[in-house]
């Protein structure tokens, strides 16, 4: 399948936003939006889909997207970043099926024993309520699985890689801490976030614990409480551009935004 999308999308030089940039609203689209985010450490790639290199010289911690593309599977593959092809690829090939009007982030990650692999993520665009915002934590590090604090109790358990919790709670300002599953000695934290009414901040937790790489990347998708005119985007607001994704102090401690008085809401990822 063709996708005329991606590969105007990657033509040329992606530089970091440094202001908000349009994109297709996540509610109007009449096809699928697709991001990806690099989230292997050490290695520089290309990302091939369906047979073309889409994707040249794509760091890590970085995200591309979103993209407009039409409902579908496309085949993907990640290889180096010196590949002429992609018939010896790092990743894959594997298959994306995309849903028209769906919202999706395909990372390329490690897995917790510190292989390299894929996964798709289906973004939760539904409406939140007056006065909330959307949280989603995603586990893609080469990592054991994590517990997060409210008040020292695990409000989340044993989120492992490459599991995620979403959220909806109250906008405002919380205070929580991360602990290795199975204890409340924090090795985050604790750490005051902020939580943005009709957002839907996704937090991923990726590299590796072996190799003391640890990190965190964010992306957000905002009016999600109003009609139409939602922007899915990166940090800095980011359309059919590759960017480098702020890396917030504290590494992993956004984690913690997943408290008490929280309303668990269902996300819907492909295969779950």
């Amino acid at each position: 399948m063709r996708i005329r999308a991606l590969a105007l999308a990657a033509a040329g030089s992606l530089t970091l936003a440094t202001a908000a940039l349009s994109a297709a609203p996540a509610s109007a689209a009449d096809g699928a939006q697709l991001s990806v985010l690099h989230a292997v450490p050490g290695q520089t790639v290309d990302v091939y889909v369906d047979g073309k290199r889409t994707l040249d010289n794509f760091k890590p911690g970085t995200l591309a997207g979103p993209l407009d593309l039409a409902g579908g599977t496309y085949e993907v593959a990640v290889t180096a970043s010196d590949a002429e092809d992609d018939s010896d690829p790092l990743i894959g090939p594997l298959d994306l099926e995309l849903a028209d009007g769906g919202s999706y982030t395909a990372v390329a990650h490690l897995e917790e024993g510190g292989d390299p692999t894929a996964t798709l993520f289906t973004n939760d665009t539904s409406k939140t309520d007056a006065g909330q915002g959307r949280l989603t934590v995603r586990h893609v590090a080469a990592a054991p699985a994590v517990d997060v604090l409210a008040g020292g109790d695990a409000v989340i358990s044993d989120l492992s890689n490459p599991d995620e919790e979403v959220l909806d709670l109250d906008a405002g300002t919380v205070n929580a801490s991360v602990a290795a599953a199975g204890t409340t000695d924090p090795v985050i934290g604790p750490a005051d976030v902020a939580v943005e009414e009709g957002v839907n901040t996704i937090v991923y937790a990726w590299g590796s614990l072996d190799d003391d790489n640890l990190d965190l990347a964010v992306q957000t998708i905002s009016g999600l409480h109003s009609g139409p005119g939602g922007v899915n985007a990166g940090q800095a607001g980011l359309a059919a551009e590759q960017s480098r994704l702020p890396f917030l102090a504290g590494g992993m401690a956004l984690l913690a935004v997943l408290l008490v008085g929280v309303r668990r809401t269902t996300m819907a990822r492909g295969g779950r």
